[in-house]
């Protein structure tokens, strides 16, 4: 948006508007902006949310038995508070001519819209289930396709002579077996696992398999919003760093040019997430619902690709992975053998079915959380 405004103009005029040519100082803002638009918004909206949705959100009966009695009707959609300060955060501290925040907020937005549609038939019919799978998948599937090749494309294109910008280049590109389409390795620099065009494939389950990692963690009062934060947080600081061709030559991480403005997104990401906790905390006002929990997890999806840091993203997510993990292995086993690993998945809910008090759950998975967190960062430092 500072284009807009003649910010040239004003920066050669003052030391002050100079400023705004810092991504360190406009994540800065971002972040603040997006907290105080949180803060202002939440309570109103959370009044406006209880008085149309009456009961609020279903709640599993076969779920654990207390959340009948403390959750039944607390509203959800709050993840609306996030899209909405993140949103208008980011369009007012981002650069507008960056083709990777377009297409991080394309999938944001995307996937929120679709959260939105699942969280508001489950409200419509009383019911835990909304959108059909393959619908739903479908969905964000074609959103991460759209998004996935736009930010190989970007990257194509700053590589690349303007005189070659053409389709066909960029499909020569795909195939040519160059680190435009090689997945970087933990630990590892200047190597990488070669897709060639399944690149673009690779992307897609990125994106949308994190985007229901985080849906499948939001099942108690602050469990997805804080990883989301240290996860945010940690990948800021990783996009800044790949942004910076000097910081990425002596770590050995993979360059992106343009790449580091995604730091100021995160940084929204950080400030509405934090003015969000404050209505989510136990006992929540408000749930995220699908609505913000698809749209933050396929949003660091997202930045993963941009970043080239897929695979870090499996360790810095990593409770989000563990959850999801214990999901795929109940039906595993169950549909092979009829019984059950876990007592109850996800495992946050195995946790509270041995007894476990929700807030214990909850604290010990942010610290779980920020041990995978350091450990992705660590892998920058030996490569």
């Amino acid at each position: 948006m500072l284009e807009l405004l003649g910010q040239d103009y004003f920066v050669e005029r003052s030391q002050f508007f100079n400023l705004f040519n810092y991504i360190t100082f406009r994540t800065g803002g971002a972040m603040f902006t997006a907290m105080v638009i949180a803060f202002a918004i939440g309570g109103p909206f959370i009044r406006w949310l209880r008085k149309k949705q009456g009961k609020g959100q279903p709640i599993r009966a076969d779920g654990p038995e207390g959340h009948l009695l403390t959750k039944k009707g607390t509203p959800t959609m709050g993840g609306l508070i996030i899209l909405i300060s993140l949103g208008v955060s980011a369009l007012l501290w981002s650069s507008w001519s960056n083709p990777y925040v377009w297409a991080v907020l394309a999938v944001t937005l995307g996937f929120g819209v679709i959260g939105f549609v699942d969280d508001f038939a489950k409200v419509t019919k009383q019911h835990h289930g909304g959108l059909s799978a393959r619908l739903r998948l479908g969905g964000e599937f074609f959103i991460a396709f759209v998004a996935g090749t736009v930010m190989l494309a970007a990257e194509w294109i700053a590589r690349t002579p303007y005189a070659a910008h053409d389709v066909g280049g960029f499909l020569q590109a795909l195939m040519a077996g160059d680190s435009l389409t090689a997945v970087a390795l933990p630990f590892l620099s200047d190597w990488g696992v070669q897709l060639l065009g399944f690149y673009i494939l690779f992307s897609m389950i990125v994106i949308v398999g994190f985007g229901n990692a985080v849906n499948l963690t939001d099942g108690l009062d602050g469990l997805a919003i804080v990883p989301v934060m240290i996860a945010g947080g940690t990948f800021g600081i990783i996009a800044y760093l790949v942004g910076r061709f000097d910081y990425s030559q002596y770590l050995g991480i993979p360059h992106v040019e343009g790449v580091g403005e995604l730091a100021t997104i995160l940084g929204a990401v950080l400030g509405a997430s934090l003015g969000f906790l404050w209505y989510n905390a136990p006992p929540a006002r408000v749930f995220m619902g699908d609505t913000g929990s698809l749209a933050l997890g396929g949003l660091l999806g997202a930045v993963a690709v941009a970043t080239r840091h897929e695979l870090v993203l499996a360790i810095v997510g990593g409770l989000f992975v563990l959850e999801t993990l214990s999901v795929m292995i109940q039906v595993a086993v169950f549909k092979r053998t009829g019984k059950r690993v876990f007592l109850m998945a996800p495992i946050h809910h195995h946790f509270e079915k041995l007894g476990w008090q929700e807030p214990t759950i909850v604290i010990r998975f942010w610290i779980i959380s920020m041990i995978f967190a350091m450990a992705g960062l660590a892998t920058l430092k030996l490569r």
